[in-house]
């Protein structure tokens, strides 16, 4: 006898939310120096990513 499967739980919210999220971290991992982690110093790193998310954040 086979086991009734129970649909898995979709909430619509968010996974809005997190696909949100994944569209943000892929147009940032664009920037190649944010990619590649080009630059090691933690202040830096989050220099370029505030700047490329402001430019984004301008673009749109």
């Amino acid at each position: 006898a086979r086991r009734k499967e129970r649909p898995c739980h979709f909430d619509k919210a968010v996974y809005r939310r997190r696909n949100v999220v994944e569209r943000c971290f892929h147009r940032l991992k664009q920037w190649r120096g944010i990619a590649t982690r080009y630059d090691k110093h933690p202040t830096r790193y989050q220099a370029a990513i505030t700047l490329a998310s402001t430019l984004i954040w301008l673009d749109t």
